[in-house]
Formats: C-alpha cells, structure tokens, sequence
C-alpha cells in the first residue's frame, strides 16, 4: 500500500498556548509561522507519521514587550534555537475518534516525550477539490523541562509565571 502525504495549510490551522500569569490569569499565545505534514498509509491514521516546526521569531502574545523577552536566552533563546519540533513515535486510536499521538518534543535543544490528544474532525474536499483531513490536539507541558526556567517572585509570594504550559493546535492538512 502506498503512502500519503498530507500538509499543514497554514491558512487554516493554529498553534497556541496559555500559561498562568500572576498565578491567577491565563495569558494565552501563538506561533504564526509554522510547518508540518502527516503521512499515512490507511484511513484510519493509526500507522502516521507526524513532523512538525514552528518558528519561535513568531511567537505573538500581543505584547511586543513580553514576545521580545520570550525570544530571549530568558526563554526560547531564538537566536541559537530559532524552531521547536515536534516528531511523533507512535499514532495510537484510543476508539471512535480519539487518538494519542506520541513522540518528541524539542524546545530550545531539549528533547522530551509528551502525548498529545489528538480528536479526528473528519475529511472533506473543498471547493476547489484539495482533499482535506482536521485534527485538535492538545497537551500539557511544564516548561522548566525544556529549560524555560526565568522567573520572578510576587510580593505576596508565588512567581510571575506559571510552570504547566497548556498547548492546543487546530490543524487543517491538504493531501500532496
């Protein structure tokens, strides 16, 4: 059976994340530049390959301020680590239209294992005939794992920024 590939429409996908702020908000943001594909070679995805990078130079959490510092070596480093990368290892179906994806995350040269739920949103073709396939995936992550360590305390103690990193993507891919 031959492979098929499909590709990230940008256009139509998201890459975002939240974080906790003061330890009592949730600032939330995204990653306007980023790639990936998915290739399979049955209907039911569970033998997928999954790649996928984003640009750290794009992060956007509508405070230039705040992205200037995520870019820093205080976090991302995005002049020595200008992407993070995921690869997945295994694509499992967990029933209906839940599946986990497992593989490697890389943040700032680290490489760690996480699993993401993926929630199969169904195929279609649009109206020019591109055959298209969406996924929501979602994850949870604690930044200090990948070396996202600044911080600074409260006045009423806790710290500025919180350690669990909530990721969501909304992903729409074209067939090759």
């Amino acid at each position: 059976m031959t492979n098929t590939k499909w590709n990230i429409d940008p256009s139509h996908s998201e890459l975002t994340f939240k974080i906790k702020h003061l330890m009592m908000t949730n600032v939330t943001g995204h990653f306007g530049s980023f790639t990936g594909s998915l290739e399979s070679s049955g209907a039911t995805f569970t033998d997928s390959k999954v790649q996928f990078t984003a640009q750290i130079a794009s992060i956007n959490t509508k405070n230039d301020q705040r992205d200037a510092h995520l870019r820093s070596p205080d976090f991302f480093d995005a002049d020595k680590h200008p992407s993070l990368t995921f690869v997945s290892e295994h694509f499992t179906s967990n029933g209906g239209n839940d599946y986990s994806v497992s593989g490697m995350l890389t943040i700032k040269g680290i490489s760690q294992k996480i699993v993401l739920a993926a929630e199969y949103e169904g195929t279609q073709k649009d109206p020019w005939g591109n055959e298209k396939v969406g996924f929501s995936l979602s994850a949870k992550i604690n930044r200090k794992d990948f070396g996202l360590s600044w911080n600074a305390p409260l006045e009423a103690g806790g710290l500025l920024v919180g350690e669990e990193v909530k990721i969501s993507a909304e992903i729409q891919l074209v067939k090759a």
